[in-house]
């Protein structure tokens, strides 16, 4: 996993991140359906209109020849909230003067408006970079877009046999389907469009009982079923719930390889696992004594990011802190990933319909959108250049 050095919480916008997070958890992302991409799961300021948009008709060719067939997208928890509302934002198809959700409307625009400042609806914009032609209607984009929700491994999978246009993960592809660099080279184009600084979470009783930072060590002894009551950690005298993932989690591989240091490592200390996000911020709430680690955006008052030391820095969850979680040195910082994968069809591995998607993310607007405002971390703007670089060449 490669991390950039530039520093990116200068980026972010100087709120705290108890503050921030905790509006997120009252968003309502526990309990994921992950059918068709409906936005209800997801940090619910996204745009104008479900996830899916709807069944997304017949799709084939629009007028102009192009693809307009629905565009499927699976995969990761973790990514879910940026993929979801990227297609939320898409189906709405807002118009340049709704100002809230896209455009100016004379007293608000939305950020990173001055970069595009055209008189197109939402899709329609991005859409035409591609040669779609625009619906010039809201809630009527130029192809429809699904995101559905299941775990990093199965997206991989599904986009590797093809039954998805995108697999979404936050672990590498080559972990998540044990292939080498050269295969996931030639096989897949990796589109990373944020990051996150993988937080460890503790239950409510013990934040209140004083355990608002552990070492590394600790961490890992912990998770290696050597240390088991919160006591011999200077916390209270109490058994620890120690929360795992379930196969396939992408957030469990990259755990693994970043904390753990071994991506096949055993943890004979975890007493429960859970397959995404949302089960693992319930688990967290629903017993004392718990630690887990999870995705950013899933965070909240009652599930808090302690502090973390790492060999003398410690990184806090607070992005006004000198050192942070939200800093690309945070050592379980990772990217998030949306696969395409290479085809006869597609040789250079992204249609121009998947490349019209993923441009809106790579954008100031999709990074603040669609990335900061789940939680995460934005892309230094060398990086979102590198990732556009991979996209086919616009129309």
């Amino acid at each position: 996993m490669s991390h950039d050095s530039e520093r990116t919480s200068g980026r972010l916008s100087r709120r705290k991140f108890l503050v921030a997070s905790g509006a997120i958890g009252a968003a309502g992302l526990a309990g994921c359906s992950g059918g068709g991409g409906n936005n209800t799961d997801t940090p619910d300021d996204s745009g104008g209109g479900g996830g899916d948009g709807g069944d997304g008709g017949d799709g084939g060719d629009g007028g102009n020849g192009m693809d307009t067939s629905l565009l499927t997208a699976e995969g990761s928890s973790t990514v879910y909230p940026i993929s979801n509302s990227g297609s939320s934002y898409w189906s709405g198809n807002a118009p340049p003067d709704d100002g809230e959700y896209w455009g100016d409307n004379g007293e608000t625009s939305v950020p990173g408006w001055d970069e595009i400042d055209t008189d197109m609806h939402c899709a329609d914009y991005f859409a035409s970079l591609y040669g779609y032609e625009p619906t010039e209607q809201r809630s009527n984009p130029p192809f429809r877009t699904s995101v559905s929700l299941s775990h990093s491994g199965t997206g991989c999978e599904a986009v590797r046999d093809e039954l998805v246009d995108i697999g979404n993960s936050s672990g590498p592809i080559t972990a998540e389907l044990d292939i080498s660099e050269s295969e996931r080279d030639e096989t897949f184009v990796d589109h990373v469009v944020g990051r996150d600084g993988q937080p460890v979470v503790v239950s409510k009783d013990i934040w209140d009982a004083g355990i608002q930072e552990l070492t590394g060590e600790q961490v890992r002894q912990i998770y290696f079923g050597e240390v088991t009551n919160w006591s011999e950690l200077g916390g209270p005298d109490q058994e620890i719930f120690c929360i795992g993932r379930a196969t396939g989690s992408g957030t469990a591989t990259s755990f693994r390889i970043n904390m753990l240091q071994d991506e096949d490592a055993d943890t004979p200390g975890v007493d429960a696992r859970e397959g995404q996000n949302q089960g693992v911020r319930q688990l967290v709430q629903n017993n004392n004594g718990a630690i887990a680690y999870m995705a950013l955006a899933f965070t909240g008052e009652e599930v808090q990011p302690i502090a973390i030391n790492f060999e003398g820095t410690v990184y806090q969850p607070d992005k006004d802190a000198e050192n942070t979680i939200f800093d690309s040195d945070y050592p379980l910082n990772r990217d998030l990933h949306m696969y395409t994968k290479i085809t006869e069809d597609t040789p250079e591995g992204t249609s121009v319909k998947e490349a019209a998607f993923l441009n809106m993310f790579l954008t100031e607007f999709g990074q603040v959108a669609f990335v900061e405002d789940n939680n995460y971390i934005p892309l230094p703007t060398a990086d979102i250049e590198a990732e556009r670089e991979k996209l086919p060449e616009q129309a």
